[in-house]
């Protein structure tokens, strides 16, 4: 194999260590805990997202995101929060247009 070819697989190698590096393991906060989050909370955290994004760049007391929640149900409530924030200009885009 010429030059290039390890090079390219070196490359490729350290790139793959790199990215299973990145990648999300267990958190132990997320056994639930006595009053876990579920869908109704998170829809309302989803629909803040962009407020409280903001506020957590300035503190470490505030988090966009509940790891003690009661799993798919909230999951569920953050993304519909979310895509009630950030799906909004799309039928404005469509009108304007004709």
């Amino acid at each position: 194999m010429s030059r290039k070819t390890w090079l390219l697989a070196g490359i490729v190698i350290v790139a793959v260590l790199v990215l299973s590096s990145c990648a999300a393991g267990p958190n132990p906060a997320t056994d639930g805990g006595k009053d876990p989050a579920g869908f109704w909370l998170g829809l309302w955290q989803g629909f803040i997202t962009p407020v409280t994004f903001l506020i957590s760049l300035f503190t470490d007391d505030v988090n966009i995101y509940e790891v003690r929640n009661s799993g798919n149900w909230y999951d569920f409530g953050y993304v519909i929060g979310l895509s009630m924030i950030f799906s909004g200009g799309g039928g404005a885009a469509g009108r304007g247009r004709r």
